[in-house]
């Protein structure tokens, strides 16, 4: 792990803050980066500290890319960004004024619009410098994983041919990639008297917004149901069966793939921090998501999902 800066030494980095009434505090629950909160002469700020092991081993973009597509997202639903520490890596964002919501928040269905909104509203905006692909993040944490002779969920390779069979169906009707975050747990959302903003670019990319969906639907466990609404609120009058099939097939690849980004992380990053710092049982987690993509595998409603997105079958999922 690389050693980062004094956040003493940081402070003096920023031209602004040199010489004015600085407090700063470190902010809980990011799971990778160093998050603070600056306040100069009383006015917050946000200081992201990007560590750079982290796209080493396959867990986030580049930390240029970050910082580049956290500028972009500023033009639509992210925080705006005040300065740039590329040698460091970091950045000054903007502190948004509002509460960060739970994974209770976001399985509340009066809730389900807003963050439809926010996520059109990032779609809409300018593109990102890169694409994302989970399919293609999972083969990436495979080999990282042999490289470093991590050991797999129990089981893992025992879905291979079925998680190929999800991606095929998937690539043969595929959707415009846009901007997507591509890793909206619920504490990336920020509720805010404007509307809501996300935060947190680690992983940003362009991508199927379709993915953008069963990715909240995974980290927030939604059922069918509230899956469903997420798509109506996302979609409109355009959702189809097909779409909803979609959203719901990646929702089974996004717990697919996550479950070897906590497998990775707890294997390469917590263990070399010598703590959890975050406070956070990564091969707890890494078990969790490999479960629920396990049972999702397995269903025989899978049959039924992937028929609806091919367009081989009219069943609605």
């Amino acid at each position: 792990m690389s050693a980062v800066p004094s956040i003493a030494d940081l402070l003096e980095r920023v031209p602004s803050w040199v010489g004015r009434a600085v407090e700063w505090q470190r902010l809980q629950g990011g799971l990778s980066h160093h998050v603070y909160r600056v306040d100069v002469d009383q006015v917050p700020y946000v200081l992201r500290v990007l560590e750079p092991q982290v796209s080493a081993v396959g867990l986030g973009i580049a930390p240029a890319r970050e910082i580049a597509n956290t500028e972009t997202a500023a033009e639509s639903v992210g925080p705006q960004v005040y300065a740039t520490l590329p040698d460091v890596p970091a950045i000054v964002l903007e502190f948004l004024p509002g509460r960060t919501l739970g994974a209770a928040d976001v399985r509340r269905p009066v809730v389900i619009p807003a963050l439809a909104e926010a996520c059109r509203r990032l779609h809409a905006g300018p593109a990102f410098g890169n694409d994302f692909d989970i399919f293609g993040k999972r083969a990436e944490l495979l080999e990282v994983c042999r490289r470093n002779d991590l050991p797999l969920p129990d089981g893992y390779r025992d879905g291979d041919s079925t998680v190929d069979a999800v991606r095929e169906a998937l690539d043969e009707r595929p959707l415009r990639a846009v901007p997507c975050h591509n890793d909206l747990l619920a504490e990336n959302f920020i509720a805010t008297s404007s509307g809501v903003r996300i935060i947190d670019y680690q992983l940003s990319g362009n991508n199927d917004p379709a993915f953008e969906l069963g990715d909240i639907a995974a980290e927030a466990d939604y059922d069918p149901d509230l899956t469903g609404l997420l798509a109506e609120a996302y979609f409109g009058e355009e959702l189809s069966p097909a779409l909803l099939a979609r959203v719901r097939l990646f929702h089974i690849a996004s717990n697919v793939t996550w479950a070897l980004w906590f497998t990775v992380h707890h294997g390469l990053l917590a263990a070399a921090r010598g703590e959890d710092l975050a406070g956070f049982d990564y091969a707890a987690e890494a078990a969790d998501k490999w479960g629920q993509a396990r049972d999702a595998l397995a269903d025989p409603a899978l049959g039924r999902l992937l028929g609806t997105v091919t367009g081989r079958n009219t069943i609605t999922p």
